[in-house]
């Protein structure tokens, strides 16, 4: 048994953050626990093979319960087990969401002190943007933001055709506005993911004052007296505890982070009693409010063009490992857009992702024609699903509902989304690229909307963004409040994508690592100022 001053449980995109910052006061301790092993495997560092991690070691391997808006079908959920979470296996695309989102966590939510004005400082800390200053991005930060060294020619036409098509041409989609179309810069340095390890972890890994421990699954926060005072955790095949001087800090993440909750006792008190756990803190939160961004990719095969399912080979491997450059460079989803599904909408609800390739299912088939994907994604959700507890064992997954569509407003603007998609490809320079459309497969141009709803059934997978398990705010249902400490429990907080009560219009790890820097500066007794830019983000 040994003590610290701060144990993170998760070294993932918040939780390496944290740990990294609270240990660069030389007089505080800090112990950070991942479950999976280090991040060694080549796969992660070539950005164009991230999908190759998915089933493997490197998963969690999530899947949802049957959906029933998907005809039964269960969705698998690919989060990354390893040293630096899922910035180590995400397609690292730099987007922060909309200055709308931030201003809903704090005033209808009372998440105080989390308005855009206050996390866009966070924002700018972490990042280390190599094309664009202020008053919106930072250049000096940990967190490398690039263009990429490589994007394909079908990338770069669907960019203009869609700009042709109505769509306002953008090079910034985390500046003064959002909406437009455009290539999306990726955290990368020098054609190489750039994870937060890298950013964070490695710079802190000789620091005497921080431990951090591989292959250490947490199994509960050792709670006494209603205090968090170390935490449980199997390793080297035997169960260890933890003592905390200060705090137990949680970034497991929307699902591990509820389920280590409640095997902790702290949760919807009956759902805790049927699996026989004692309650320490009836949290009925705990668990609740999961969304997640649903993608419905649309793949048309190509023609008179290359795609990247012919750039894994031995020369490109070698010019991307002596260069940084080619097709390997590429993070898959090189493009996209942010617009409305209907007028009068406070901010985009759709977001697209344009991969020069075949990517449907989470990428987990062989593609068969050289294609081009476009996937229409929604990025404010209705709907709301659950984590709850299987099992007692904290090696059992726990169930997962997603709830994709349950509220019929979410799928209404999937479909709307995936109309004006088809748009952008009927003319411009990407028409004349297109043999015909993959998927949905039907012989007409253009899918009518019974085809299209019977696609998004068939084929709505995860765009890997579940949030909202351990959301913040000043209601009874929240599970932290604004200070991310848990409800009915000292000494404990949650620092993750959990916290976030309402998911950010956009890919979610740049909010995750801005959550962390916010945490640790919660943890210190200090915040940074508001900034002072009127922003319509």
């Amino acid at each position: 048994m040994t003590s610290y001053d701060y144990v993170v449980v998760g070294a993932g995109s918040a939780g390496a953050v944290v740990a990294a910052r609270l240990t660069e006061d030389p007089s505080v301790t800090v112990l950070l626990l991942e479950a999976g092993p280090v991040d060694d495997a080549d796969e992660i560092s070539i950005p164009a093979a991230f999908a190759n991690l998915f089933k493997t070691r490197w998963d969690w391997g999530y899947s949802t319960v049957a959906q029933k808006q998907l005809g039964g079908r269960r969705a698998y959920w690919p989060r990354m087990k390893a040293l630096g979470g899922c910035s180590s296996m995400n397609a690292m695309i730099y987007i922060r969401g909309n200055r709308v989102d931030y201003d809903t966590w704090r005033d209808a939510h009372g998440a105080t002190g989390w308005g855009y004005a206050d996390v866009l400082p966070y924002f700018m800390r972490a990042e280390g943007n190599t094309r664009l200053g202020g008053p919106y991005h930072g250049q000096h930060g940990p967190v490398r933001v690039e263009d990429r060294t490589f994007t394909h020619p079908l990338t770069q036409a669907w960019v203009e055709s869609a700009v042709a098509s109505g769509l306002k041409a953008t090079d910034d989609f985390n500046g003064e506005s959002q909406e437009g179309a455009g290539l999306y810069q990726v955290t990368c340095r020098k054609g190489r993911r750039w994870s937060v390890v890298d950013a964070y972890l490695r710079p802190a890994l000789d620091r005497p004052n921080l431990t951090v421990l591989t292959d250490a699954l947490v199994t509960r926060v050792v709670i006494e007296g209603g205090r968090a005072v170390g935490v449980a955790y199997r390793a080297a095949g035997a169960e260890q505890v933890a003592r905390v001087e200060r705090e137990v800090v949680l970034s497991g993440g929307a699902v591990n982070s509820p389920q280590l909750l409640m095997l902790s006792g702290v949760g919807p008190a009956a759902h805790l009693r049927e699996h026989g756990i004692d309650v320490v803190a009836d949290v009925p939160g705990v668990g609740a409010n999961l969304h997640d961004h649903p993608a419905l990719p649309l793949v048309w095969a190509t023609k008179d063009a290359s795609d990247l399912a012919q750039a894994s080979t031995l020369g490109n491997l070698l010019r991307w490992k002596a260069t940084g450059t080619g097709p390997l460079s590429s993070n898959v989803g090189e493009a996209g857009a942010f617009f409305a599904s209907r007028d009068g909408l406070p901010a985009p609800d759709l977001q697209a992702h344009v991969a020069p390739s075949a990517f449907y299912d989470n990428g987990m088939h062989e593609p068969k024609v050289r294609s081009i994907t476009i996937a229409p994604t929604l990025v404010s959700v209705a709907s709301r699903g659950s984590i709850r507890l299987r099992s007692a064992d904290p090696a059992w997954h726990p169930e997962i509902d997603a709830a994709y569509y349950d509220d019929q407003s979410d799928l209404d603007a999937m479909i709307a989304g995936t109309q004006r998609l088809l748009e952008t490809v009927r003319s411009g320079p990407l028409a004349r690229h297109l043999k015909d459309l993959w998927l949905p497969s039907t012989r007409r141009a253009v899918p009518t909307e019974t085809e299209l709803v019977a696609h998004a059934r068939a084929l709505t997978q995860t765009l890997f963004h579940p949030v909202g398990t351990c959301a913040m705010g000043d209601s009874e249902a929240a599970v932290v409040d604004p200070e991310l400490r848990v409800r009915g429990v000292e000494g404990l907080r949650v620092a993750d994508a959990s916290v976030m009560p309402v998911v950010p219009r956009g890919n979610t790890n740049a909010p995750t690592i801005m959550v962390g820097e916010k945490a640790a500066d919660l943890l210190r007794g200090r915040v940074l100022p508001p900034a002072r830019v009127a922003a319509t983000a």
